[in-house]
Parts: structure tokens; sequence; C-alpha cells
């Protein structure tokens, strides 16, 4: 498909000699439309993942699911042209997905605890292991169950190192560390470690031919050469570990995750008193998704191009760009904290909620800069999330949503103000003035 097109669109047997529209469909629609039709399927993709898992656990709200389903209809061929109205939807898209985040992080707390500062060890040590990479607690845990009083270490990968920080969860002597970064170096970190690996949910990679025989998948999760995992019964993955021989020693560092929201708000009155004499001059809250793109690497010179008075909060996969910094700390507070993978992004919301309660201000009125990193579904449903609370003033990038076209942006940037990133240096110096 050429880069020039406006719009493609192959949903029904009208297109254009039966193979796709891609200035103006046969239908009627133009490619605003379409492009926002585009973005709602993202949307509620992604609230449809948050929606899962929350499910898994117990937890329903009949109001998402209705969501869903008007939403999901509203993108059939020849129902909705109105682009207002498909503006509006993506809106209440942030408000369905900010539910049910509310709803999944209720879930993880009532049955793991709520997250608090821990450190992880990076690498690998002697022994059976297992890579458990995705975002599923639950798996994690059903696992780390079966793993206990056998010699099998379990190690997390990309969006799962956060689990480390659940009481109930890290007091499971088998949960051993974290291993690797952002979900794109699979292939490389699964051929060079001797593990069985787990894949739970997305960010799954169809896997290379030297390890796909020790490649587990699970629940929905299916790609070509893993074996799958039935009712969360884990033996076949155990005796792989244990068949493999397992790992040997490396040199570990440590990784710091944890931040809950209860933890941050226990130091509610030092944060406001670094504030107020001007010790703490902002917040930056830098995450989302991770990509291979060169681009990518903005957000490490970002961070490391921040002053010393400066917070940054971080959450979702994009953390791995600079999470091993030592930023130090701001008399006692650490200037780097991790909220957590992406399915926890509802803890940022809190406490930006929260600081607007202690400082007395509203959202856009805070010291608080949102810099966002982006790939996928979920991160689109997130990105309405905060159009749907008002946020304004943030900045994206490597660059701009793919459906976003110039009518789409216009009406981003006049309302919402969504700038993309430019270079770490002048956003810096433009953000702090």
């Amino acid at each position: 498909m050429s880069e020039n097109f406006d719009m493609f669109c192959y949903q029904c047997s009208q297109t254009v000699r039966g193979t796709g529209c891609t200035r103006k469909g046969v239908c009627g629609k133009d490619a605003t439309v379409a492009r926002l039709q585009d973005n709602l399927i993202f949307a509620i993709k992604g609230i449809s993942a948050y929606n899962y898992h929350a499910k898994e656990l117990g937890y329903n709200d009949p109001e998402v699911d209705e969501f869903l389903t008007k939403a999901l209809y509203s993108t059939l061929t020849n129902v909705n042209f109105d682009t207002a109205d498909l503006i509006q939807l993506g809106l209440d898209a942030g408000e369905a997905n900010f539910k049910v985040m509310k709803m999944l992080k209720e879930a993880h707390i009532e049955n793991f605890g709520e997250p608090v500062p821990t450190e992880v060890k990076e690498g690998a040590q002697e022994g059976p292991a297992i890579i458990v990479t995705g975002h599923d607690l639950k798996a994690l845990e059903e696992l780390l169950k079966q793993t206990e009083g056998t010699d099998v270490k379990v190690y997390t990968h990309s969006e799962m190192l956060p689990a480390h920080g659940y009481p109930e969860l890290k007091k499971y002597e088998s949960l051993a560390g974290n291993i690797g970064k952002a979900w794109f170096d699979q292939k490389k970190l699964f051929t060079d470690y001797n593990a069985a690996i787990l894949g739970t949910t997305n960010c799954v990679l169809p896997p290379k031919d030297d390890y796909a025989d020790r490649l587990f998948t699970m629940d929905i999760v299916k790609v070509p050469g893993a074996q799958v995992i039935e009712d969360y019964d884990f033996k076949p993955l155990i005796d792989k570990a244990i068949e493999l021989g397992g790992l040997t020693a490396e040199e570990t560092t440590t990784l710091t995750t944890g931040f809950g929201l209860s933890t941050i708000l226990s130091l509610a009155p030092q944060i406001k008193e670094l504030v107020l004499s001007g010790k703490i001059r902002r917040f930056f809250l830098v995450g989302g998704c991770d990509t291979p793109n060169p681009k990518m690497d903005y957000y490490r010179e970002f961070v490391k191009e921040l002053p010393e008075d400066t917070i940054v909060l971080t959450l979702a996969c994009g953390k791995f760009r600079f999470n091993d910094l030592d930023l130090g700390d701001i008399e006692g507070i650490p200037r780097l904290l991790d909220l957590g993978q992406c399915n926890d992004a509802i803890v940022a919301i809190d406490l930006a909620v929260a600081l607007c309660d202690l400082f007395e201000m509203e959202l856009n009125e805070l010291p608080l800069t949102i810099v966002l990193s982006w790939m996928e579904q979920k991160a689109a449903a997130i990105l309405w999330t905060l159009f749907y609370l008002g946020k304004t003033d943030m900045l994206i990038g490597p660059i701009l949503p793919a459906w976003a076209n110039d009518d789409i942006v216009n009406v981003l940037v006049s309302t919402f103000n969504l700038t993309p990133v430019t270079n770490p240096k002048d956003d810096i110096k433009k953000i702090l003035g």
C-alpha cells in the first residue's frame, strides 16, 4: 500500500476493484471518518485487553461491556459517517478505559496486595530457569505456586518486571529476578538464555526455531511451534526447565520497581514541602510503549537531560529506555519512580488527581508534564483516557499515531495541544521556560 494513500479500507465487498478504498470509501465515508473508525477499533482492542484480565480475576463492569458492543458496531460499513460523533466515541472510549483500568487495579490489589518499592536482581543466576513475559499476574502467581519446592527459578521479562513489587507475589522464593528489557528483545534474549519460556499475553513474538520447542503459551496466546498450557497446569513447562539444565550465573545489577499509589502518597507532606520550597521544580511522566525505532533513543536522552530538581515517573515498557539510570534522589525522594506496567497506567492518573488535591490545583495547572512513547492499541485507549480527563499539553512520539491524518491532528493540537517531540534539549527548555 502506498504511503500516500489517505485511507485503506477493505472491510466489505463494495471496495474499489475488490481490493480496498484508498481515497474515499465507495460507501461514502471519507478518509477522516475511516481513520477515526480505525482509531476506535484500536482503543476497543486496548480496553478489551484490560477487561479480559479483570474478568480473569472475577471483576466485571456491565457499562464497559455495553460500550464495547456499541463502539464496535459503530465501525461497521454504512453505520456512522459523523466525524464529531466518532470523536465523541473516542472520548467515550477514554471513559470506558478509565473505568476498566480502575477495575483491574482493584482486582490486582485485592489478589496480590498493593505494590511496594522493591529492588529486583537483573540477570541470570545459576540453575534451572523459566522466563515469563507478557502481563498476566494471575498466571505468574499460579506458576510460582507450582515451582515452590523445586530448584526452578522464575524470572520476569519486560512488562512482568513490576510483578516483583506485589507482596503476594514477591513472597515466593522461586521469583528470582528479571532478565531482559522491552518486548522486542525476545528473539535474541530467548536464544541466548537456556531457559523455558512462558508467554502469557500480548507482546509475544513468533519464535525462532532455536527456542520454539521451549516456548509455552497459555489461554488466548497462540504462536507457531509453541506448546499451549491448559488450565494453569505448568508441569510441562517446569519439566522442560529442569530438562534444559539451567542457566550459568552472570554478574547481576538491580532495578527498583513497585512504587504504588499508597507509597507515593505516604510521602505527600514531604513532596509538598519540597515543591513549595522550590527543591522539586516539576514532575515528568515519561512512559508508554517501546519500539525498535531508533528515534526511541529520544526518551533516554530526555531523562538524562532533565535537571536534578525534577522527578521522573514512568510505566509500561518504555521505561526500559532509561530505568537503568541512577538519577539519585531529592532529600530521600527517588528521582525515578517506576509505577508499573501498562496495565498500571491508572496509578499515574490517580496520582495526578491526588496531586491536584495536594496542591489545590486543576489538572492542567500542576507542575506535571506527560511525555508519551507510542506504539500499540492499549496506548490508544490510554491516550483517549487522558483526553477524556481533559489533560492538555502532552508530548508524544517518536511520531504521531498513524491513524491521525492532518484533519485529526489539527483537532488534537487545537483542542489538547498534543505536540510531537522534537529533540530533548529543546523540548525541556520549552517546558521549563
